[in-house]
């Protein structure tokens, strides 16, 4: 009887040691929910590309998650930016989408950034962004000539200091000497893209990868014209449109163009995780990020969705933000003078 007991305690150690070990093994994210917080309004390009990605990214991350999106606006992203930074637990539960402008706002010292961008754990961003200028039938401008004629500000929508659809024509109105006028802030491009249609604005400045999915019908029906792209090179698919550097006149413009809208836009849309979230928590996000970027599943939604995808990793994003702070003074002065207002 008692090698009977005996045994019965060594089977029930083994099988209590067993689920012990399984339930220890068993992976972190297993039974939580991770958050995705999207610094800009729902609707916007932002919001469609977070929740995209949101559907698919749960089944590529071990233990399989459920996944939500959140939206928290206000400043332009500051109110989110510095959210990730103060207040954000450091778990790998929360996943931040804002807008890379910010970090050249931080090195500007624009007033209310409490972040810094050298501290986020970044996992990667799904495209490289293309801004052009979107504006009305009913503004009048159709092409950059008739913007660079006209004698009167054209009203652009912004979303605040740092915000591409802030910054994109203040860059372009400082190296081109383009007629523009900044109103702001507006709670994304979805508000934008409204305020123009009802007359507000004449248009705005943002993505390309957004726009065409956002207002695919104004620019179908010629109700809105792409009137100029703010990058060094061509996009193959409105290979009609000029790019603004051919209008620099000077080697300061097409610096200034360099510096405040070519070198950010590969970061204009990054995803990151809270200061000291641990590394292996980083390392597994940032693999199930690029991972759902080629899920075929994924890129069959982006597909129907007009989404672009030219996926660049956390690690290469870690080195773009590290080598904006190592810009010279005198460029961080005259950005500063163009992108922050007084």
């Amino acid at each position: 009887m008692a090698g009977k007991v005996t045994c019965f305690g060594i089977l029930f150690a083994v099988i209590f040691l067993i689920f012990t070990h399984s339930r220890a093994a068993a992976p972190y994210y297993e039974g939580k929910t991770v958050r995705f917080l999207v610094a800009f309004a729902p609707g916007g390009g932002f919001d469609t590309y977070t929740r995209a990605i949101a559907r698919h990214m749960g089944k590529h991350i071990p233990g399989r998650p459920t996944t939500v999106v959140d939206n928290m606006t206000g400043a332009g992203g500051i109110v989110h930016g510095n959210y990730m930074f103060k207040q954000a637990k450091p778990d790998g539960l929360t996943i931040g989408n804002n807008i890379g402008g910010l970090f050249l706002q931080q090195i500007m010292g624009a007033k209310g950034i409490e972040f810094d961008g050298r501290k986020f754990e970044y996992v990667g961003a799904p495209a490289v962004d293309h801004p052009v200028c979107v504006l009305t039938k009913a503004s009048g401008i159709t092409s950059i000539e008739r913007w660079l004629a006209s004698k009167e500000q054209v009203k652009l929508g912004g979303v605040g200091p740092g915000g591409t659809a802030s910054d994109v024509p203040r860059v372009l109105q400082a190296a081109l000497n383009l007629p523009i006028k900044v109103v702001e802030p507006y709670k994304g491009t979805a508000e934008i893209k409204l305020a123009a249609e009802g007359g507000e604005l004449a248009g705005g400045c943002w993505a390309w990868e957004s726009m065409k999915a956002m207002w695919r019908q104004g620019i179908e029906t010629g109700n809105v014209s792409v009137v100029v792209l703010a990058m060094p090179k061509k996009l193959e698919e409105i290979s009609n449109v000029p790019l603004a550097v051919d209008f620099a006149k000077t080697n300061e413009a097409r610096q200034l163009l360099k510096y405040g809208i070519h070198d950010t836009a590969t970061i204009t849309r990054p995803y990151f995780l809270p200061p000291g979230t641990p590394k292996e928590r980083v390392q597994i996000l940032r693999t199930a990020f690029m991972d759902t970027l080629k899920d075929p599943e994924f890129l069959s939604e982006a597909k129907k969705g007009n989404l672009d995808i030219e996926p660049v990793t956390g690690e290469q994003i870690e080195t773009i933000v590290n080598e904006l702070f190592k810009l010279e003074p005198v460029w961080i002065a005259k950005l500063k003078s163009v992108l922050v207002p007084q």
